[in-house]
């Protein structure tokens, strides 16, 4: 079955996003989905609605952290 890899992600390192964290990761990351792509944000917690930045970008999710 062929499928996609080159797919890019719709976020780019650097860029700051508003989300609201969905889901908690096995680790206690919460998750955010930007356009249905999953990014983990350390230190937040499931409704919280926060501003991240984009710290890396892997090609099945992303890694993000906390704007003050």
């Amino acid at each position: 079955m062929f499928r996609e890899e080159s797919r890019s992600a719709p976020l780019e390192e650097g860029e700051v996003y508003d989300v609201t964290i969905e889901d908690l990761a096995r680790q206690g990351d919460g998750i955010a989905r930007i356009e249905g792509f999953v990014v983990f944000v350390p230190g937040t917690k499931v409704g919280d609605e926060v501003r991240i930045k984009v710290e890396r970008v892997l090609p099945k999710y992303g890694f993000a952290s906390l704007v003050e």
